[in-house]
This record gives structure tokens, sequence and C-alpha cells, in this order.
């Protein structure tokens, strides 16, 4: 029996791969590795997960035939864990067919290529808290309207929940989608606020803060992230006559201030920050906060890192990685 992991060399995938790893799962990892960021990042985390001869590794692009028929080759495959996506908010504003590509044609390859599946028990698959757009009402429910993203990324998502519904229904292929919130940790990607902020700090250059620091997230350690996912994967949605289809919330449940998580930041590294605020960017939203009602009651999911453990545990890695 494997699991499939794409984006096995991202940041979520390679954490995912590593724990289904010590569980004593074979796992067969999927990415294109790209360059939206320093590809040797990626290979880093890479050679950690290939020293496990439980660990087969395909460069394949998702959005490929060339990827499936090479997939196609392993047998046994129970789960599914697809991760594979174009991140970044900012960047589809300049890059939309990059995200049409990864994110809506590559979903759709993942999931005809599920449907190959005699085994196949579970896809889980992420979506993002960027669904919930510029939603006002706070903390985001799954019960809230996800029908106005504000970014091209937010509607991939979005998009990416609908279609795995329809095959859910059409197909009786039991599914899963996470909406992430914020994650953080150690090997995070460089384009995310901390590790960027972290560099800027460290070279003595200022860090730019968006909305003129009159922002709010809820910060989720990559831990519980995990945690979440391997819950959801061992827990397939019932095929009960409606489609055994599920969305849920992974979030800390612990929104905080930008300015405040900068403050633990700075105290981690044991020096200060350089501040230039900036308005909000296109795309953006204000505030995030995740309602995990429904992922506590059927995951058994438990956030457990608050960003005064989370942040210093990144920085501790950052400083190791980069000496």
């Amino acid at each position: 029996m494997a699991i499939v992991v794409t984006g096995a060399a991202g940041f979520i995938g390679f954490h995912v791969s590593r724990a289904l790893l010590d569980r004593g799962e074979r796992v067969i990892g999927v990415d294109s590795m790209n360059t939206y960021y320093d590809p040797e990042l990626k290979k880093a985390r890479l050679a950690q997960l290939t020293s496990n001869d439980a660990f087969t590794f395909l460069k394949h692009d998702i959005s490929t035939p060339t990827c499936f028929e090479e997939l196609a080759k392993h047998d046994g495959v129970t789960g599914v864990v697809h991760l594979a996506a174009q991140a970044g908010v900012r960047y589809s504003i300049e890059n939309p067919f990059a995200y049409v590509e990864a994110n809506l044609v590559g979903h759709v390859r993942m999931l005809e290529y599920c449907r190959t599946l005699p085994d196949l028990e579970h896809l889980v698959y992420a979506s993002s808290s960027s669904v919930y757009g510029g939603n006002t009402k706070l903390p985001f429910s799954i019960e809230d309207r996800v029908d106005q993203p504000i970014s091209l990324y937010a509607a991939t998502k979005r998009a990416d929940e609908l279609l795995s519904y329809s095959y859910s229904h059409l197909f009786d292929m039991p599914q899963t989608g996470l909406r992430f919130f914020t994650v953080y940790g150690p090997w995070g990607r460089p384009d995310m606020a901390l590790f960027s902020f972290a560099k800027a700090i460290l070279s003595g250059e200022p860090i730019h803060v968006f909305n003129r620091g009159n922002m709010v997230r809820d910060f989720t350690y990559i831990d519980d992230i995990v945690a979440g996912i391997l819950a959801a994967l061992d827990r397939p949605p019932a095929k009960n006559g409606g489609a055994p289809h599920r969305v849920y919330n992974l979030g800390n449940s612990m929104p905080e201030p930008l300015l405040g998580v900068i403050e633990v930041l700075e105290e981690a590294l044991g020096k200060k920050a350089e501040k230039i605020f900036e308005p909000m960017q296109p795309g953006d939203v204000r505030e995030t906060s995740a309602d995990i009602t429904e992922t506590c009651r059927d995951l058994g999911y438990e956030p457990l890192t608050p960003i005064s453990v989370g942040v210093p545990q990144f920085v501790a890695w950052y400083l190791e990685y980069h000496a």
C-alpha cells in the first residue's frame, strides 16, 4: 500500500511526507521543483526524504499527462494527499496562467488519476483560507458563503473545491478539502512573512509591513497542520447516498496581530526590525480567523502551538539552516 503526496518537496508536502514515513507508510512524492522560490531549499527538503527507502520521488508537473503516465506504474495506492499548487496571493496578479495550469488543470488531472485507482480510500487536497475573500464575519466558518474571492489564487482554490465535489458526486470518490490558515514553521517558504522578515532583520534591511501594520492572522504552526492532514486522511467521508465530500478549516483559532508576531520574532532573533509601513496590497485581507468547531469534532483536531513557542522554533531552524 502507498500514499501519493503531491508537492512533496514543498513546505507542507515535505512535513506530511516525513510524518507518513515516520509512521511506516510507503510514500510516492511528486514535485515539479519549479523556481517560484529558491529550488535549493526544495532540494534540501527532498534530500531528507530520499534517504528513506520507503520514499519514491517523481519529478513531474501535475498539469502534464507525463506525470500520470509515471504514477500509473505504481500500484497499491490507497490514499492521495494533493498539496501541489501555485502558491501566493500577490503573484497570481502578475502571472495568472501559472495558477490556471497548476491549480485548475493540475487539480482536474489529479481527480482523473484518482478515478483510475482501484484501491483508493481517500483523496485529501489543499484549499485555503483565501476562499473567504473579503468576509467580515469572524471567525470564518465552513458554513459561510465563499463566492466572492478577491484574488485569482482564491478563485482557483474555490474552483478546486467545486470540482472535487462534482467528482465525489459523480464517481462516489471520498474527498476532503482543507482550508489552511497562515502556515509557518521550520522549512517554510521564503516568500512568506516570517521567513522574509527574518532574512531582512538579520541582514539589517527594513521590513515592509502592509496595511500600516493593521493586520491580524490566524498563524498555524506546521506540526498542527500536519496532524490535521493525517487525521483527515485517516477518516474518509462515508458513502451514505450523498457526495462523500467535505471541507474543513485548519487553523490555530487564535488570531494574532501582525505587529505582535513581529515582536516575538524580534525577541527570538535578538534584533529589532526597521519597519516601513505600506498600504494594503491588492488581493489581501485585513484579518483571518478560523472557526475549527467541525474540525475538532470530526477529526479530533487540536492545535497545540502558540506563536510564543512556534516562532522561536522557526527561528532556531532558520539560523541553523543558514549557518
